[in-house]
């Protein structure tokens, strides 16, 4: 039960009604193709490559094809402020948190900032908005002992941000900004609440109510529950656009879906979209599965769009990925998808201008990257003290006994097919290995210290002697291709060991082991004392 979707900070002032899609080229756009005929109109295409080859939505021919985001970029809340686009995500258990990414086309993004940096717990669907001159994120975080929604604010989008002011709402996730025609700040909630907000936007007025009974999937469709969430409002001319995900988003493939609903007025009543649900996937065949939780927004161009997340057909472990699907306002003041079931590439908004997509995630730590690229796995409070990064070099101060409890550092990987590459020294009460981590029950890797090697499997730990030759410091290496692990280990970086057990890892992933993540490329430091990490190198295959 899951899914969000976030809301265009413009349009809840009053965007300007841009052109229609009837003015928006759909040439090579996949239309509504019969489920029999789906993967066969998508198992041959092949993305651009860009930063290390990893695969990036833009062609280099004025159609890009998605994710336009690859990997775990779930829940994606994009905020329009002028020629600029800004977009967050839900960040979990990863700190710091709230990577702030910046375009301007919706096609290729560069990361600006990490919003958060005290831990509240794991963060679902944020809500990026801007109103006035100020940023604000809300935020919806959970612990295992205490739930509720945050906010975060700053006078520049690349900070500094506020520590997060706790708004005391505990039982709703997905939080949607909106201004009522009466300048009126509210907060949409999961379930069809809502509650206002005071003006400067840092508190609440009055109790939660609620205000919308969501449209209703026929029974016998297979999703993963009812779960009405991820509320995002637009507004558009005289109308209030209520955008709502349901179906949850794990589960089936068909289960998750975006509904819509419009008002004239912030208070309702609210009228369901005739042509609901706007977008589900209908085969688990599709290139795309548990398409939703989406927010509207307008390109560069006038043309109008909806960001939104969906699995990727065959790898679940990559987590939800940013989808970008064209619109067309219809006469009667509705829209409609024209983006079919986005397996095929799609046409560019015009006048957008070019920039680079993504960022490095080689490193060699003579910058530092922590937060826009590494984090910590649900780190305690006063832990964010355990990096440090000079000449060249992270030490990272051990912690627990094994992955599940050290907090280890970890990337997202957005490729299909990988290898990443790590020099660790260890020091006589340490303990360091490279992993592909999902969570603290599931992650695969192999580890070692000052006597031991140590093989990670399936969330499980098996030791065994070290190979005569090898001491302290440790050049390792792991290719995940199309799920497919092998390790290798070397001493001097140039001749490499295959180490003895290889692994096949499609099943970590949420329907297996939960908590809606990724499986991420990961470092981890157990034990006392500290680990040095040298040279990370990633390549997709």
């Amino acid at each position: 039960m899951y899914s969000r979707r976030q809301t265009l900070k413009t349009m809840l002032f009053g965007a300007a009604a841009g052109a229609t899609s009837a003015s928006l080229p759909t040439e090579g756009v996949a239309a509504e193709a019969g489920a029999k005929d789906c993967a066969s109109s998508w198992s041959s295409l092949q993305w651009t490559r860009g930063i290390e080859n990893q695969r990036k939505a833009d062609r280099g021919d004025q159609t890009f094809l998605n994710p336009v985001m690859s990997g775990d970029h779930a829940d994606p809340s994009i905020l329009r402020d002028g020629d600029d686009y800004y977009m967050t995500f839900s960040s979990f258990d990863a700190y710091p948190g709230i990577v702030i990414w910046h375009s301007r086309d919706l096609i290729n993004w560069r990361p600006v900032t990490a919003a958060l940096r005290t831990p509240i717990g794991s963060v679902w669907a944020p809500e990026l908005i801007k109103h006035g001159s100020r940023f604000y994120v809300y935020i919806p975080a959970r612990t295992p002992t205490y739930r509720s929604t945050y906010v975060i604010h700053a006078d520049d989008i690349a900070g500094p941000w506020s520590e997060p002011i706790d708004l005391k709402l505990p039982d709703h996730i997905d939080p949607g900004h909106a201004v009522g025609e009466d300048g009126k700040r509210y907060l949409f909630l999961s379930s069809g609440d809502r509650v206002r907000l005071t003006d400067d936007g840092l508190a609440t007025v009055g109790a939660v109510e609620h205000v919308y009974d969501p449209w209703r999937y026929p029974d016998d469709w297979d999703v993963e529950s009812f779960s009405p969430e991820g509320p995002k409002i637009t507004r558009r001319g005289e109308w209030f656009y209520l955008i709502t995900a349901v179906g949850g988003t794990a589960g089936p493939p068909t289960g998750h879906m975006v509904i819509a609903a419009r008002s004239k007025s912030i208070q309702g009543p609210w009228e369901d979209a005739p042509g609901n649900p706007l977008v589900r996937t209908q085969s688990a065949n599709e290139k795309w599965w548990s398409r939703g939780h989406a927010t509207l927004v307008e390109g560069p161009d006038g043309s109008w769009w909806m960001m939104y997340h969906g699995y990727e057909n065959g790898f679940w472990t990559l987590g939800r990925q940013t989808l970008l699907d064209p619109i067309e306002w219809t006469a009667d003041g509705w829209f409609k998808a024209t983006g079919g079931d986005l397996s095929r590439p799609i046409r560019k908004p015009g006048r957008s201008r070019p920039q680079t997509h993504g960022l490095a995630l080689s490193d060699d730590f003579t910058k530092n990257k922590f937060g826009i690229q590494w984090g910590f796995y649900d780190p305690g409070a006063q832990e964010m003290d355990r990096v440090s990064i000079a000449d060249g070099m992270l030490k990272l101060r051990a912690k627990g006994t094994e992955p599940h409890d050290c907090s280890p550092i970890c990337f997202i990987a957005g490729d299909q097919s990988y290898r990443v590459q790590v020099d660790l020294e260890v020091d006589d009460t340490a303990r360091a290995g490279l992993l592909l981590f999902y969570n603290r029950r599931l992650y695969v890797g192999l580890g070692f210290d000052d006597e031991r090697f140590v093989m990670h499997r399936y969330g499980l730990e098996r030791r065994g002697a070290k190979p005569a030759g090898i001491g302290r410091r440790l050049h390792m290496r792991i290719t995940n291709d199309r799920h497919i692990v092998t390790i290798h280990h070397s001493v001097d970086g140039k001749a490499w060991t295959k180490y003895g057990v290889q692994m096949e890892v499609s099943g970590y992933h949420h329907n297996v082991a939960g908590d809606f993540l990724s499986l991420r490329p990961a470092i981890y430091a157990a034990g006392k004392g500290e680990v040095a990490v040298r040279n990370v190198r990633y390549e997709a295959l």
